[in-house]
């Protein structure tokens, strides 16, 4: 690698971890190069090559993000690490999925990572975290008209903060070298369930709320009608499933390994975002 001026591309660059991951490494003497769609560095789309080699000129890092609400992608992304080798990549961070070697059949997560693990050219590291508090702040699993709605059976998640996310990624990237072939399971430190969340957000937010345990194929039903493809739905049924199934995430204590400090409690997150629940009524 240029230890001299290190460059990283940062796939996903306007998402909620490559953000941050951006912001850390610019602190720290890395200079990164966030690529996107449209709001980045520079223009990254999955489906258009045309825009793949001016994003890896000249980088020797990259935090791999795979396309978003699609399960076949694998052949797309060893294409763009082929090319990415080519141009100088030695070391890549993917993002992951919590328990991603459990993944159902047709659902290409594992095989990224084992795609990873066959090239002898480059380092990696693999990111696997939980669900995302971010979840509760956004589109995903917003709160609307004081509910929180998803299907858990009671189950718990220990769900973790994306800038814990971020910052493990960061030391990933900052030191190939360490973190090689490594795999870190990322989650919150304590295992939740959804009406633990409803309970917290109230607090914070002073506002009721509840959590409607919903049935997990109405759920899904709802997400395809609501514009999410239909393939998409068998990650749907695994990610919700395994919190039904009471086989949700639990602690690992990987935030504290990689990062050096204690992962982000759900109540700390709730704190720092408490606008999110407060600024308009959903």
């Amino acid at each position: 690698m240029n230890n001299e001026a290190p460059t990283a591309l940062i796939l996903g660059g306007t998402g909620r971890t490559g953000s941050l991951l951006a912001d850390q490494l610019a602190q720290r003497g890395i200079t990164p190069r966030t690529a996107a769609r449209s709001g980045a560095d520079v223009r990254f789309d999955w489906d258009d090559p045309a825009t793949h080699a001016d994003a890896v000129a000249g980088v020797d890092r990259l935090y791999l993000v795979t396309p978003t609400l699609r399960v076949s992608y694998a052949g797309q992304v060893a294409a763009f690490l082929d090319l990415a080798e080519a141009a100088g990549v030695r070391h890549v961070t993917y993002l992951s999925v919590y328990n991603a070697d459990q993944a159902p059949a047709g659902i290409d997560i594992a095989a990224v990572e084992a795609g990873l693990a066959s090239r002898h050219g480059i380092t990696h590291s693999v990111l696997r975290p939980a669900w995302v508090m971010q979840n509760f702040a956004d589109d995903h699993l917003p709160v609307i008209d004081g509910v929180i709605t998803a299907p858990s059976a009671g189950g718990r998640e220990a769900f973790v903060d994306a800038a814990d996310i971020a910052a493990a990624a960061a030391e990933t990237l900052l030191a190939p070298e360490t973190h090689a072939g490594a795999t870190y399971s990322l989650t919150g430190p304590q295992a939740l369930t959804f009406q633990d969340i409803a309970d917290t957000i109230a607090f914070v937010s002073g506002r009721p709320v509840t959590y409607s345990d919903i049935d997990q194929e109405a759920w899904i039903n709802g997400a395809l009608a609501a514009g999410v493809p239909a393939d998409f739905a068998v990650m749907m049924r695994w990610l919700t499933g395994a919190i039904v199934a009471g086989n949700g995430a639990t602690p690992t204590g990987d935030i504290e390994k990689v990062t050096g400090r204690p992962a982000t409690t759900f109540r700390e997150f709730a704190e720092r975002t408490a606008h999110a629940w407060t600024s308009e009524a959903k």
